[in-house]
């Protein structure tokens, strides 16, 4: 994320020779003017809101109804697939209730689960308390461990449970070993599942679990998935899967109006492809991440959409087009943070300039209307923090300078953007207060641990490409340089790190929480981001294939009711 072109040399004569800059060849937007339009969808009929109405109080009547010993495992069942099809925010308060009853009806003293005895739904319901929360201990899996405290080998016949396991474990924090031999355990029997007389069905659920697990993926993502699969259960509910695509239909209506809306400032106030057109123009995967990090009707996505936008012509500024003089003016403008400042940059600096400025604005008017006047102060603060973090690693490159783990990881962890994002997502979010605001500043263990994330598997994914062209060094430079490792040794021991980061995570979700759960969710949700979009390579930058298919995944391809 840093450039700092070279100056080219003077001839003696005082003539600088003509000057190239290393641009990075980012492909352009694959979506053209797709979403530039939005035609609402005549499906919407007063009919379907009646019928949606009558389900989804169907559901909720499924979801209150008491609990007792004969309907346990199929209320815990119930619960998970209200969770997984997406419409889990229709109805928090039932689930809260319904957890609350289920957590004293399963377990005793000391957080320890006392009800369940298979695999399946001890796994099922260890997860889904943890999920919300509860300090679940992990000492329930000690019964499926034989006498020299492996898993016994028996269980690996039920595949339901062993997914059902492998699940639950990714909700480990530090120091619990039965859950990280749980994992290690059911990933090595479903890997070799896969090679054994399983249906194609199964097979297909066993490799698509073992590449993205639910507690890493993106819930909207997961629920497109999650659809087909459901729908060929035996038992499944059918009110509950019609409520759900037709919440899903609607909710993608949303989507796309805010995606018009977002595409126009891009395309058509800012056209980036023809003022900008080094950087990448992505103005539609930027709204995919929003969608990440919160789908619901309740949130507003348009300001972490704009950010991230501003966020990435800001990094390719500095990554991949300004020379080293250029950068320290636009960084001392966006210091000084005045619009005069504007006429002493180069035009593509000045049309970056006047956006941050215009986006800043559109965010304030939104605050005051909401009685937020603090809010904006937040987000000036974090784009010069942004910014500064930039030209450190500027000056870096155009050294040859290779800090130190910390030093790096100090600077590369602001520059990345992160700390932006996610202090201004809660601007999307009515109820967000200044305390959590003041506590999102002081990058708590959670967000420390998102940005985390995002910086290493960013570097691992990224680093071959990047060093193509005259950048920064990475986290695998920076590791290998400090321990005297191989570049593989160093890849495993930053892995390391992101497993140390989930589980920081997982951590930070268990009672008793600094702030509330749905706070805490938008830390989560951008780490899930991540495991999604640098998982093997950056499908962000190069968004031709597996991110196409995600994005017609959630705002496309329509369910059929």
């Amino acid at each position: 994320m840093s450039n700092g072109a070279l100056s080219p040399p003077i001839s003696a004569s005082g003539a600088k020779p003509p000057f190239t800059r290393p641009t990075a060849n980012f492909h352009p937007s694959i979506w053209g003017d797709r979403f530039l339009s939005y035609v609402p969808s005549s499906s919407e009929s007063d009919s379907r809101i009646q019928e949606a109405n009558l389900l989804k109080e169907d559901v909720r009547k499924r979801l209150v109804s008491p609990i007792h010993d004969t309907n346990f495992s199929l209320k815990l069942n119930f619960i998970d697939s209200v969770q997984r099809l997406g419409v889990s925010y229709h109805f928090e308060h039932e689930i809260d209730s319904a957890l609350c009853q289920i957590y004293d009806i399963s377990t005793k003293d000391n957080n320890i689960i006392a009800h369940c005895d298979d695999l399946y739904h001890t796994a099922l319901l260890f997860r889904l308390l943890r999920q919300h929360g509860y300090r679940i201990s992990s000492s329930v899996f000690f019964k499926f461990e034989d006498q020299t405290g492996k898993f016994k080998e028996s269980l690996t016949d039920d595949i339901e449970g062993m997914l059902s396991l492998y699940e639950a474990a990714q909700l480990r924090c530090h120091g619990e070993e039965v859950l990280e031999e749980a994992h290690n355990f059911s990933m090595e029997q479903l890997t070799k599942s896969i090679t054994t007389q399983l249906s194609c069905s199964l097979v297909a659920r066993v490799q698509h679990n073992l590449r993205q697990s639910l507690r890493r993926g993106l819930p909207r993502l997961e629920t497109t998935y999650f659809m087909s699969l459901y729908e060929e259960y035996p038992s499944h509910d059918e009110n509950l899967l019609t409520f759900a695509k037709l919440d899903f239909n609607k909710l993608q209506e949303l989507h796309l109006k805010e995606l018009s809306s977002i595409t126009k400032w891009w395309d058509k106030d800012l056209d980036v492809s023809s003022n900008l057109p080094f950087t990448r123009d992505r103005i539609v995967e930027c709204y995919f991440w929003a969608l990440g990090v919160y789908f619901e009707p309740q949130y507003s996505r348009w300001i972490t959409t704009k950010l991230a936008a501003l966020g990435t012509i800001i990094d390719d500024i500095y990554d991949a087009y300004g020379t080293i003089e250029e950068l320290e003016l636009f960084t001392n403008a966006i210091d000084r943070w005045d619009i005069r400042c504007c006429v002493d940059l180069p035009n593509y600096m000045q049309l970056c300039y006047k956006a941050i400025f215009d986006v800043y604005e559109e965010i304030d008017q939104e605050m005051r209307k909401q009685g937020k006047v603090y809010c904006i102060n937040y987000v000036k603060k974090e784009i010069k923090r942004l910014v500064q973090a930039q030209m450190v690693e500027a000056r870096w490159c155009h050294s040859n300078h290779v800090p130190t783990v910390e030093e790096y990881m100090r600077v590369r962890t602001t520059s990345s953007g992160y700390p932006m994002l996610i202090t201004s997502s809660f601007l999307g979010m009515e109820d967000t207060t200044e305390e959590i605001l003041l506590w999102a500043t002081t990058e708590p263990v959670i967000i420390a641990a998102s940005i985390l994330l995002l910086r290493i598997m960013d570097d691992i994914v990224g680093d071959e490409f990047e060093q193509e062209r005259q950048h920064v060094v990475s986290s695998i430079q920076c590791y290998m340089k400090e321990h005297k490792i191989s570049r593989k040794c160093a890849i495993e021991e930053l892995r390391k790190l992101v497993e140390n980061a989930w589980k920081d995570i997982n951590d930070a979700c268990l009672a008793p929480t600094q702030v509330p759960m749905k706070f805490l969710m938008r830390a989560v949700n951008f780490a899930r981001v991540i495991d999604v979009l640098y998982k093997d390579e950056d499908i962000y930058t190069n968004a031709e294939g597996i991110m196409k298919d995600h994005i017609e995944a959630l705002l496309v391809k329509k369910m059929s009711v």
